[in-house]
């Protein structure tokens, strides 16, 4: 199999073009050079946002694209556009923010989706991504995969949700921690994503797949002993009540990664169903070890983990912390 995976050198890109060679599969990763492609991957380099962005992909023929694309939906309907007579399948990495609002929890595939349009420029992240879904459909027809990701994890992660935690963590003392404790978290390890869409891609499918982790495949609770395990820092967590949480104005998800307070935003985010994923070969690995191997990872860098330019950081501010931990009779150190 030849794949070309445009991107390819950062976190959902990469674990793709990472996994495939274990398969036998020729890799080649279009980017715009910032970041050293995959070892024995071959690389063409260009930017999408460029007028002649795409020159490098002129030539050469592949039986599957990867496109993790987020931007302006133009840029994938020049790409499927030009690569509609030369490959055989299109695979477009989209997110579950296409479902229309309020998500109910439990949504399937066939749950309504906001407008978009495949000739949309900068819009807003939903509809970019519904955009990107029409215009890889438009220009490959049952031969474009959409994958509907939900929250992704895992080593290389450049939001930093999870490395904030570690990190966090890491420096010990009183850690506030956001209750309840048995608040079940659904995400997706970026390796588990990567291997079901290659095999995916072996089946020959086609249209919309919700991809994430099963409801409940781990809780607040289990999800921050277990960093506080693999870091051997030497933090308590110092659990509070979403209600006082959101009384000293703390924001669910940006401030406090990953966590949303019981309702139904939490609901929506946390208990989508992916019966059509699992019964089509996902497999989802255990926590401790996306925790884990997400910590050696960042060990391993030299400075700190690269972040999207297009995401806000996340993170409380120290101050913040500190605050909150003092009213509920803790200081940290």
């Amino acid at each position: 199999m030849r794949l070309l995976v445009l991107g390819g050198t950062e976190f959902v890109g990469r674990a793709v073009a990472d996994a495939a060679p274990a398969r036998g599969w020729q890799v080649t990763v279009f980017h715009r050079g910032r970041h050293d492609p995959p070892a024995g991957a071959v690389s063409l380099l260009g930017d999408r946002a460029d007028s002649d962005g795409l020159a490098a992909l002129g030539v050469g023929a592949w039986d599957v694209v990867v496109d993790t694309w987020a931007g302006a939906p133009t840029a994938v309907r020049d790409a499927a556009r030009l690569l509609a007579g030369r490959a055989g399948h299109y695979v477009y990495v989209s997110s579950r923010s296409v479902y229309a609002h309020p998500a109910p929890a439990g949504l399937t595939e066939a749950a309504p989706v906001v407008d978009g349009s495949p000739d949309a420029g900068e819009v807003a992240y939903p509809q970019a991504k519904r955009g990107g879904e029409l215009a890889a459909t438009g220009a490959f027809g049952d031969r474009a995969l959409l994958v509907r990701a939900g929250l992704i994890l895992g080593p290389r992660e450049n939001v930093g949700r999870l490395p904030w935690w570690l990190t966090r963590i890491a420096r010990g003392g009183p850690v506030l921690a956001p209750g309840p404790r048995d608040l079940p978290l659904q995400y997706i390890d970026v390796r588990d994503l990567a291997d079901w869409i290659l095999g995916a891609v072996d089946r020959g499918l086609g249209g919309p797949y919700n991809l994430v982790g099963p409801p409940g495949h781990t809780t607040m609770r289990d999800l921050l002993d277990t960093c506080v395990g693999v870091t051997g820092a030497p933090a308590e967590l110092c659990w509070a009540e979403p209600d006082t949480i959101l009384a000293a104005g703390i924001q669910p998800w940006n401030d406090l990664p990953l966590w949303l307070p019981p309702g139904d935003l939490h609901a929506a985010l946390h208990g989508t169903d992916v019966t059509k994923a699992l019964a089509t070969g996902l497999r989802c690995r255990p926590v401790a070890e996306t925790v884990a191997d997400t910590w050696t990872w960042l060990r391993s860098l030299s400075g700190r983990p690269p972040l999207r330019t297009d995401h806000a950081p996340v993170g409380l501010a120290p101050e913040k912390e500190a605050e909150i931990l003092r009213s509920l009779g803790r200081h940290a150190d």
